[in-house]
């Protein structure tokens, strides 16, 4: 296709795309509501005010939080934040027993205090210490072990080493492996061919250490970061218990010289031949420590005006968490997600000053967003609403104070399988606040906490985003770059909406 045709049909295809925003757009003011607001809704959307949106973001996205990483003791403080605000504005506790609805955190992780390594032998005894004599080599090795054996050598793991043994009477008939330590002159090569030798042998642990030409990193290097990890360990929300494999220890070459001295043998006699048995006794103790620590959601009710519609509650979403610091470095999360997060406390502020709907309201502030969606997936698993109410919707805000003035979001677009009551409602109100016409974000239908509640309760949802921009996810992602007006408008659509959800009938 030539150049001239290209650009026609390119312009000709604008043209049309043109017409159907349009068109769109025209469609959406014909179907919108009467322009006039009632007197409720008209006190609910004057109180909402860019100047209070901003005092709230910059604390929240300020240097104090940290980037409000989950877990942390900054989220707990933004936690106690949001609380706060919402209980001086008189909005009702929204989980059972009050505004937070904890769920379990863990972090398996070494125990130093239980677990020791130690050799006894003819010339005494040696300890050694983890993370500076010995190594674990892999997270899936942090298991319980407790096992005091002698050790048998198996050269350099080879097949060749395990016949000439098996040939000797030794490892495979004699079980001279049964039940106790092989040890490894390692070459630097994957262990899991040596292990699946000595665990058939009878072996029931394997200790390694470099042979004398090792020339690979040193193990205190190579295992330094894993190490660092093991005794920190990394929150996650299952408690899942490891599997248990042959017990593997990497034992420096200064350490191994340590344990053969013990057994009383001369370090310049080379490493011993596949099949000696050393004259000491090895006893790894290992522990796994798996603390639990709460983490919060932050819910606050606003209860319906109606005898029966008020048990159904309609749920408005934003994770107040971010990804904390990374190489020194702060990520504050202005935009992800301290916009949803301060726009939901203006939400809060316009509900109180309109007064009830019909439909009840749970603002619900989640964490975990940012570690694969956490705390809303531990809210939808698990629900807490007052006694006789139920969930009918939900709008998530995520991100909503970056980009053009005029761009907003949304996910389930017109196209999507999805596409529901609400969905179409933000689309026919949108204009109202300078939104023309809502862009598709069907691409992070997947990508935010209104999954769960769509996955789990089976309600229809909303995600509402001003878009992506390139200081997601980095350090300049700062509250100077907030647009306070936009994201005040995004703000009052969406109070828009649920003024008229407060009646509609709603189906999945």
């Amino acid at each position: 296709m030539s150049g001239t045709r290209r650009r026609t049909l390119a312009a000709t295809l604008m043209g049309l795309g043109l017409c159907c925003a349009q068109a769109r757009a025209q469609e959406n003011r014909a179907q919108a509501p009467p322009a006039k607001p009632s007197a409720a809704l008209q006190r609910a959307l004057d109180s909402v005010s860019p100047g209070s949106i901003a005092a709230d973001l910059r604390f929240l996205a300020s240097d104090a939080l940290r980037g409000r990483n989950t877990p942390s003791p900054e989220l707990k403080l933004a936690a106690l934040y949001l609380q706060n605000r919402v209980q001086r504005l008189g909005l009702a506790p929204g989980a059972e027993g009050g505004w937070l609805y904890d769920y379990p955190l863990f972090r398996p992780h070494f125990d130093v205090e239980q677990s020791f390594l130690k050799a006894s032998g003819p010339a005494g005894d040696v300890d050694f210490a983890f993370g500076r004599d010995y190594f674990l080599q892999r997270a899936t090795h942090l298991f319980d072990v407790d096992l005091n054996a002698p050790l048998v050598s198996v050269g350099n793991g080879s097949k060749k080493d395990f016949e000439a043994l098996a040939s000797e009477g030794g490892v495979l008939q004699g079980g001279v492996l049964q039940g106790n330590w092989a040890l490894l002159a390692h070459g630097g090569r994957p262990l899991g061919p040596v292990l699946r030798r000595a665990e058939a042998a009878g072996a029931r642990g394997l200790v390694a250490t470099p042979r004398a030409d090792y020339s690979r990193t040193p193990y205190a290097e190579k295992y330094a970061k894993q190490t660092a990890f093991l005794l920190v360990g990394r929150a996650t929300p299952n408690a899942f218990e490891p599997k248990v494999l042959l017990p593997q220890v990497m034992l420096t070459e200064g350490s191994a010289e340590r344990l053969l001295r013990a057994a009383g043998r001369a370090v310049d006699g080379g490493f011993p031949a596949a099949g000696e048995v050393l004259d000491l006794s090895l006893h790894e103790v290992r522990r796994r420590l798996t603390p639990m620590e709460p983490v919060h959601n932050v819910c606050a009710f606003w209860p319906g005006s109606h005898e029966t519609l008020a048990r159904e509650v309609m749920i408005v979403s934003a994770h107040y968490d971010h990804v904390g610091e990374r190489g020194g470095e702060i990520f504050n999360g202005a935009d992800d997600n301290a916009s949803g997060t301060s726009g939901l406390l203006a939400l809060a502020e316009a509900l109180v000053a309109g007064g009830p709907l019909q439909r009840s309201v749970l603002l619900l502030w989640v964490s975990g967003e940012e570690k694969n969606l956490w705390g809303s997936a531990a809210w939808t698993r698990d629900p807490w609403l007052p006694e006789g109410c139920r969930a009918v919707l939900d709008i998530n805000i995520d991100m909503i104070g970056r980009n053009a003035p005029e761009e907003l979001y949304i996910t389930p677009s017109r196209e999507h399988s999805n596409f529901n009551e609400v969905a179409r409602l933000a689309y026919e109100l949108s204009h109202l606040e300078g939104f023309p016409e809502l862009q598709s974000q069907d691409e992070y239908w997947r990508r935010s906490d209104h999954m769960n509640f769509h996955d789990e309760l089976g309600i229809p949802v909303v995600f509402l985003s001003s878009g992506d921009h390139p200081d997601y996810h980095e350090p300049s992602d700062t509250a100077d770059l907030i647009e306070y007006e936009k994201l005040s408008r995004t703000v009052r659509l969406v109070l828009r909406m649920l003024d008229s959800l407060q009646a509609a009938p709603l189906s999945p």
